[in-house]
């Protein structure tokens, strides 16, 4: 065996550096074998089902701005609404009519709002209402979407036009009427139609959130104004009588075939001046605690309402959707 005194330095300095770069090269090829395998290994790891799911559910925070467009976007309907509530141009009954807030009340019974809601469940609440007619679900209460929910409205109204025989009526009780002088051949109804104001009106007695004095025996006390009959069954002539004496009232206020032929509506005392059309006295009628408890409790008598006039409640019978 040779001694390191044997081999000159020179020669045992160079076998040392060789052995350096060989260890250096080995050491290169295995970091890139690695490296290769380890991005060979990135897209099955990526493909692995499990591993979607995993990635899906740490990207939930991108959800969160497409929630704030939902928000955005009804947020922006609230704000058309509260100007169309005011603005909103449409013809009615040979008039042009401003706005629907006076009928909000009825269009939050109709789509589900609640009336404590705010303008962003509202426009909520409506865009649903649209996606089951068939409109665009914008949120927004536009003239296409009010003019299908008068449609709806109107729909549901008495559609006949068939004079009573006088077998048929019956003479409304004084205490029932609103003007306790009111003559005794304008004091009469439909017999069924009567029967059901009777059932409606003792429903609407006992619940205390109405606030209508009640007599001991539960009926309305003579001094109370609200739900009392101000008109039933009217005759043609007598129709045409009010026509004369109310040129300006339109097709909307008296109608020329009126459903008052059939003595199954009814006008009610809601507030304000009984039978005014002008949208002052509406706005106060709608408001009223009377008023409001009709639109949600009326259709389970067989009565529903006519839009236009917070007074005007048609008997349809309780089979009626």
């Amino acid at each position: 065996m040779l001694s390191s005194k044997s081999i000159p330095l020179r020669v045992l300095f160079f076998l040392v550096c060789a052995l350096l770069v060989i260890a250096l090269k080995t050491t290169a090829h295995n970091i890139q074998n690695r490296k290769e395998r380890s991005q060979v290994a990135e897209p099955a790891q990526a493909e692995n089902p499990s591993n979607i799911v995993r990635l899906s559910a740490e990207a939930k925070p991108a959800t969160g701005p497409a929630k704030s467009l939902g928000n955005a976007v009804f947020d922006s309907a609230a704000i058309s609404n509260t100007q169309l509530g005011n603005s909103l141009e449409w013809n009615f009954g040979g008039k042009q009519q401003h706005g629907w807030n006076l009928y909000t009340f009825l269009i939050g019974e109709l789509i589900g709002a609640e009336s404590s809601g705010t303008p962003l469940e509202f426009a909520t609440q409506l865009s649903l209402w649209q996606r089951k007619t068939g409109i665009e679900a914008t949120g927004v209460l536009d003239r296409e979407t009010w003019s299908q929910m008068i449609g709806v409205f109107q729909s549901r109204r008495l559609n006949s036009h068939t004079y009573p025989s006088q077998a048929d009526l019956v003479t409304i009780p004084v205490s029932d009427c609103y003007d306790p002088t009111r003559a005794e051949e304008l004091r009469a109804a439909e017999r069924g139609t009567f029967a059901a104001y009777k059932r409606m009106v003792a429903a609407a007695a006992a619940d205390a959130a109405v606030g209508l004095r009640v007599g001991p025996d539960g009926q309305l006390e003579p001094n109370e104004k609200y739900l009392k009959i101000v008109s039933a069954y009217r005759s043609r002539e007598h129709q045409e009588l009010l026509r004369k004496q109310s040129p300006s009232s339109g097709r909307a206020g008296l109608a020329v075939n009126s459903p008052h032929f059939t003595g199954r509506a009814l006008d009610l005392y809601v507030g304000g001046e009984p039978v005014s059309t002008k949208d002052e006295n509406r706005a106060i009628q709608t408001q009223t605690a009377a008023y409001k408890w009709l639109v949600k409790n009326a259709a389970r008598f067989g009565f529903r309402p006519y839009f236009y006039e917070p007074w005007h409640w048609e008997y349809v019978g309780t089979t009626v959707p």
